[in-house]
């Protein structure tokens, strides 16, 4: 005899309004719409479809599915050797306890968009028309370079549920239906829904934000943003990071005394927060020690180029060289110069990095398995008959297990002792302090150097930090710093939710 089993298995989709993508009109409308050309984007979405893995998670799982439909690399290991865009790797905008209790708001996801790496435009119904969002279905559906996230309310479709994120995966313009490919599968299939009632479901007000939905039209950018740099908001003292910089760098170069760069770079570095080296980090390649051998990939060895080459373009700037005058006169003069983090050379930073490594290769990244890198050793050797690279092996223990990890450095061409080099002989060759705090300020937005009252000096300060005069590479590096900062900003003040135009550049 059958236990009774409490839970609930699925739902029935309510039709009409929908109209169930596996019944016979759903085919037919299915075949109709790709003779037409309005499914293109749907062979991908349908590559990548899947299942929200919590109750909360739509917005995670549809925009998880877009990233790897878009073909955009997280620049980090999901599993394995493998990198892949999964919902646990979307947190950097909202912590996932949170997301797993509460879901995600429209801003928030939006925010997730542009930190994953995408070209975001979000749109809130009492920002765009019926006809627009019309416009947009059909670009997205006539190709594969672009798709649309949908949030809307369920009850608008009679279905049960509140607010929801969903893919659109094709569009029917004889009948103007647009293919729902609903990532709660465990409730309801993918199915057809009329766009006027999609729109009007879009319409409805999140109760949480007091906002109107929208939808996302999420695409590739024209490269993978972040090569080398990127801001993070996993420490808690981010909040007080980025409103320093956004707020209080602007009013402290507003001072009288302020007559010369080296003045301006005193004023904005002597008051920086404590764990100011949690915000700014840059980015390293892992990979397991048995992975690589002593030979690089074309892909690894393309990667690690770009980001010589924009550390090397970090370097040529000017305002680079003002930071490491700045910085030497302060070792000069005994005094405390501005540290990124406990960990200031290179063997300390790849211990951390290798333990990191470590929990992201076994899956475990953020858990509370405890790992701990017993020894560091840092190489230069010759990959592939190519240039000499840097290379930080570390072993990393866990309870009884051992785990050998690689770290691919980015570098200039200066000589590394072998194994146990110390801080000294590690200097300049890998993105340190001056480069890193070079990046972060080229990243500030314009306006923040207004209030300097002497015309001359603001002048030079205009022209060392313009964007409009780096390599292109760089000049794409910087604009990166700058919209993630400006999303922070807004997540800051909590305002992520209001503004949604995109960044200014």
């Amino acid at each position: 005899m059958k236990m009774a089993m409490a839970g609930l298995y699925k739902r029935v989709l309510p039709s009409p309004p929908a109209v169930d993508f596996a019944s016979s009109d759903g085919k037919q409308l299915f075949i109709e719409a790709i003779q037409n050309g309005t499914m293109e984007g749907f062979y991908k979405l349908i590559s990548y479809f899947q299942t929200q893995s919590e109750p909360a998670y739509c917005g995670l799982a549809s925009l998880s599915m877009v990233l790897n439909a878009l073909a955009i690399d997280p620049g980090r290991k999901w599993k394995g050797p493998w990198r892949w865009f999964d919902e646990s790797m979307l947190d950097c905008c909202e912590p996932l306890e949170k997301v797993k209790e509460k879901g995600i708001s429209f801003g928030k996801l939006v925010c997730l968009a542009h930190c994953a790496g995408a070209k975001v435009q979000a749109f809130r119904t009492n920002q765009s028309s019926l006809d627009d969002f019309r416009k947009f279905v059909v670009r997205c559906s006539t190709s594969d370079d672009c798709h649309i996230i949908s949030s809307c309310h369920r009850a608008t479709f009679k279905q049960t549920g509140t607010g929801h994120f969903s893919p659109i995966g094709g569009y029917h313009a004889g009948r103007d239906m647009a293919l729902i490919l609903d990532v709660a599968r465990f409730k309801y299939p993918p199915h057809w829904v009329p766009l006027r009632l999609l729109w009007e479901a879009m319409e409805s007000v999140d109760e949480a934000t007091r906002q109107c939905r929208g939808f996302l039209l999420i695409s590739r950018p024209h490269r993978d943003p972040g090569l080398l740099y990127t801001l993070s908001c996993k420490h808690e003292s981010w909040v007080k990071v980025a409103k320093y910089l956004t707020d209080d760098v602007p009013n402290l170069v507003k001072t009288d005394d302020v007559k010369d760069v080296h003045k301006v770079l005193s004023v904005v570095f002597s008051s920086l927060p404590s764990h100011f080296g949690e915000f700014i980090k840059w980015i390293a390649e892992v990979r397991r020690r048995e992975d690589g051998g002593q030979n690089l990939s074309l892909e690894e060895n393309g990667r690690l180029s770009l980001k010589e080459e924009v550390l090397k373009q970090v370097q040529e700037t000017g305002l680079f060289k003002h930071v490491v005058a700045f910085l030497s006169s302060l070792t000069l003069c005994c005094r405390n110069a501005p540290t990124l983090s406990d960990e200031n050379n290179l063997p300390d930073i790849a211990a951390t990095v290798c333990c990191q490594g470590a929990e992201l290769l076994s899956g475990s990244f953020g858990s509370s398995e405890r790992y701990c890198c017993q020894e560091t050793c840092i190489r230069r050797l010759r990959a592939n008959g190519d240039k000499p690279i840097t290379l930080v092996s570390g072993t990393v223990v866990n309870g009884s297990s051992e785990q050998g990890v690689d770290v691919l450095v980015p570098s200039c061409p200066n000589k590394l002792n072998c194994c146990g080099s110390g801080p000294s002989n590690c200097n300049g060759i890998y993105p340190a302090g001056n480069d890193v705090l070079t990046a972060l300020l080229l990243a500030l937005p314009p306006e923040t150097w207004r209030g300097i009252k002497d015309e001359k000096l603001l002048n030079e300060m205009y022209s060392l930090v313009s964007t409009e005069n780096l390599p292109i590479l760089l000049q794409e590096e910087v604009l990166h710093l700058r919209r993630q900062l400006h999303i922070l900003k807004k997540c800051q003040e909590n305002k992520v939710d209001e503004d949604l135009g995109e960044p200014l550049c």
